[in-house]
């Protein structure tokens, strides 16, 4: 059963309400009805609605006063005036002033249903628009990061903390630390959430695509040019601009992204015209940026410009602590998205992906649950679904399960609770830890 679009319909003429009220239920929406602006500003206060007629001219609180004054909490609701004085001068004044439209008097029914199905059908375009960034916000914030590691708890604490000023933020890690959902959950908890967060890979174009990619250009700028193409400063302007691998831009283009930095002005490709904007710069990298200044690959004053909010990001090999949450994490989005149906990683499993140094870091561990799901077919990932995954499997040979275990206890020596402390690091029960360290002798 589809919901019926609720029209608000203001007249100080009872007849002409009535009327009104009964072609719209006609036409299958639900009608409310005001005699007055004050009573239909009391309606909105309480009901939701997905339009709203008025009259321009009523005593009391005209239909200009009620736009205005409904404007300023109900923004997202199309107001349409109807008038009986219909001048191009106040159609431009009400449209000005926030209306989605105008009716002259008499009115044209067949013109108010078809303006009233468009108002109601850029209403929902609104809401939906409003609940997947709702929803966007929420998939990329910084609850979702899963860590048990106090490095990337204390780091996480001061992301969310500068995330609601407008600091350039410089995120430095290795591939595959996730620099990037950094970088997203900082904006999507920032002020700037609503608006858009583009990012540029600064390693994948050249110079010539890199500066018309960044700045855009005018057409006929170069061989192809065929139209004016907006550049990624100025697609962002409002939100935030993401500068990937920022260790990689050429070194003349470094000169012109300092100027853009510090004035947050620049000119298109091929054009004089000069553009302002308002951006948040977020940029990462995974090179030793200190020493390609000293080899001159690098400016030093580009990087202080940049330099504002460092944010180093832990190897995961640094945080073994996350390894077991990551892992099983993954495994039920991979669950999910081919369809399987993976109760459990084999603690010898785990055992070998604790030990594994992972270049790669946590891309690389999603990759390789990812991959071990696809190639099984019962309901529990077995050494043998890693035995391609040669990296992984040599990690079973550097280091005994004894070791790692006597490593484990040494880690969460003098804690309450060490043996369910460890236990729940290498994914067994227990009563399987007691087995296994008396195995070893270490009972």
């Amino acid at each position: 059963m589809s919901i019926r679009p609720s029209i608000l319909v203001i007249d100080d003429e009872p007849a002409i309400l009535e009327v009104m009220r009964l072609n719209l239920a006609k036409e299958g929406y639900h009608v409310l009805t005001a005699a007055s602006g004050e009573q239909g500003l009391g309606i909105l206060s309480e009901k939701l609605v997905d339009a709203v007629i008025v009259d321009y001219k009523m005593p009391g609180m005209s239909g200009i006063d009620f736009l205005e004054k409904a404007r300023a909490k109900h923004q997202d609701i199309p107001i349409i005036l109807a008038t009986a004085h219909g001048t191009i001068e106040m159609a431009v004044n009400a449209m000005k002033r926030g209306a989605y439209n105008y009716l002259t008097k008499p009115l044209n029914y067949e013109e108010m249903i078809l303006l009233l199905k468009q108002a109601v059908e850029k209403k929902c375009l609104v809401d939906n628009v409003k609940g997947l960034r709702k929803e966007v916000r929420g998939h990329f914030s910084f609850e979702k990061i899963i860590t048990n590691n106090k490095k990337m708890l204390d780091l996480l604490d001061m992301a969310a903390h500068v995330a609601e000023t407008d600091a350039t933020i410089f995120i430095r890690g290795e591939t595959g630390t996730g620099k990037e959902l950094i970088a997203r959950a900082i904006h999507y908890s920032s002020l700037r959430g609503d608006k858009p967060f583009l990012k540029v890979n600064c390693t994948a174009l050249p110079e010539a695509l890199l500066e018309t990619e960044l700045f855009g250009h005018v057409k006929g700028a170069f061989t192809g040019a065929t139209r004016d193409r907006k550049g990624r400063f100025e697609a962002a302007d409002g939100g935030t601009l993401f500068l990937d691998e920022i260790g990689d831009i050429p070194h003349n283009m470094q000169v012109k992204l300092l100027r853009v930095l510090q004035e947050m002005e620049f000119e298109r490709l091929g054009s004089n015209e000069t553009f302002k904007v308002d951006v948040r710069i977020i940029v990462s990298t995974n090179r030793n940026l200190e020493e390609a200044i000293r080899n001159g690959a690098f400016r030093e004053d580009l990087f202080f410009r940049l330099n504002v909010v460092p944010v180093f990001i832990p190897p995961l090999r640094e945080r073994k602590d996350d390894i077991y949450l990551l892992a099983n994490e993954f495994l039920e989005r991979s669950n999910r998205k081919h369809k399987k149906n993976i109760r459990v990683i084999h603690p010898d499993v785990m055992l070998i992906l604790l030990n594994y140094g992972w270049p790669g870091n946590v891309r690389e561990l999603e990759n390789i649950i990812e991959r071990s799901v696809i190639l099984s077919r019962g309901d529990q990932l077995d050494i043998e679904h890693f035995k391609v995954f040669s990296g992984v499997v040599q990690a079973e040979k550097k280091k005994s399960e004894k070791e790692t275990i006597m490593e484990l206890e040494e880690k969460y020596a003098g804690f309450p609770n060490t043996l369910e402390m460890i236990a729940k690091e290498l994914g067994i029960d227990s009563s399987t830890l007691y087995r296994k360290r008396k195995k070893h002798d270490l009972a």
